[in-house]
């Protein structure tokens, strides 16, 4: 049995462990990145792929026959045609709960480095400031503490919840929007409420919900309006949720206090998008998932969705 890895590291060449995948398969090829143009070529006769950001839909899986399994390096399943490998009996296995530690931790990266500013002031001092002699062009914003305040979490899976456990070690008040109140949520101490009134409602809004029809672009100029002046957005989620244009406008204005991202609308970033001329915006590459940790769970995930699926009982299916 052959596999194909079409995407074979996350930020660099060997960062991810593929032997736990070699020792299952016959043959396996890995190729560092694949153009959506060069897939069907690579994936060939192959029976397995696996796959992070080459695109996979019809006319691929049309010309793949063999495909029988598809391993996704990733949770959401945006990044490729879900729908298509049913429709070709192509069951995708994900890889969940892999990076909610590495995820949430990267959300109070983003925040702390918003309220307290650690990497402005040491550019400050290497420049010769101290205290109040601070100049302007390092962009220092008035200090302030989370304790006491509002954090509205919209989605409210593993890294959700693991986000509403941190704030609460923050002394912050945790709101949540969520699609679906499970029973187990009772004992979290948070507060359950209508999107409309989390915005109207939170300090802090941070998103950790999945692309769908219904999500894309829920963070437009008219939620921004109902969001607090001065409120702060994270988004740790996936670009597809925010309008980068109507965030940037709310920048601007001051409605909005500050953004904190590691995803974009569209990657890598492109020179035009807007929020690169916002002064109260942080972003980050889409690297929050990218810890030592969070990668070697993800090649133990994967290895175990193949073992599973060649024994008869395929786990993680996403589609």
């Amino acid at each position: 049995m052959k596999l194909v890895i079409l995407d074979s590291y996350a930020l660099r060449e060997g960062d991810l462990d593929w032997s736990g995948l070699r020792a299952l398969v016959d043959e396996m090829v890995e190729w560092p990145r694949t153009p959506y143009e060069q897939a069907i070529e690579r994936i060939g006769d192959a029976e397995l792929v696996v796959v992070n950001k080459t695109y996979i839909d019809d006319p691929i899986l049309d010309a793949c026959p063999n495909l029988r399994w598809i391993g996704l390096t990733s949770t959401g399943t945006d990044n490729l045609d879900a729908a298509a490998c049913r429709r070709h009996g192509v069951p995708v296995a994900n890889t969940p709960d892999y990076s909610t530690d590495a995820v949430a931790q990267h959300v109070f990266s983003l925040l702390l480095s918003i309220c307290q500013c650690p990497e402005r002031y040491y550019r400050a001092i290497k420049g010769g400031c101290w205290q109040t002699d601070i100049r302007p062009e390092y962009g220092i914003t008035p200090q302030w503490e989370l304790a006491g305040k509002t954090i509205g979490i919209i989605g409210y899976g593993h890294i959700g919840r693991r986000v509403a456990r941190i704030a609460q070690g923050f002394g912050m008040q945790v709101l949540v929007n969520t699609r679906t109140v499970r029973p187990e949520y009772a004992s979290d101490g948070v507060t359950f409420l209508p999107l409309d009134e989390l915005l109207s409602s939170s300090d802090i809004v941070t998103l950790h919900c999945i692309a769908t029809d219904e999500t894309r672009g829920m963070i437009n100029d008219a939620a921004l309006a109902k969001m607090k002046p001065g409120a702060v957005l994270i988004n740790t989620a996936r670009g597809a949720l925010v309008e980068d244009a109507a965030v940037a406008r709310a920048l601007h204005s001051g409605h909005l206090g500050f953004f904190g991202a590691d995803v974009v609308s569209v990657e890598p970033i492109r020179p035009n998008n807007p929020l690169l001329g916002c002064d109260n915006a942080l972003l980050t590459p889409h690297i929050a998932w990218t810890t030592a940790e969070s990668l070697a769970r993800l090649s133990a995930v994967m290895a175990e969705n193949l073992r599973s699926f060649l024994a008869g009982k395929p786990q993680n299916i996403a589609n």
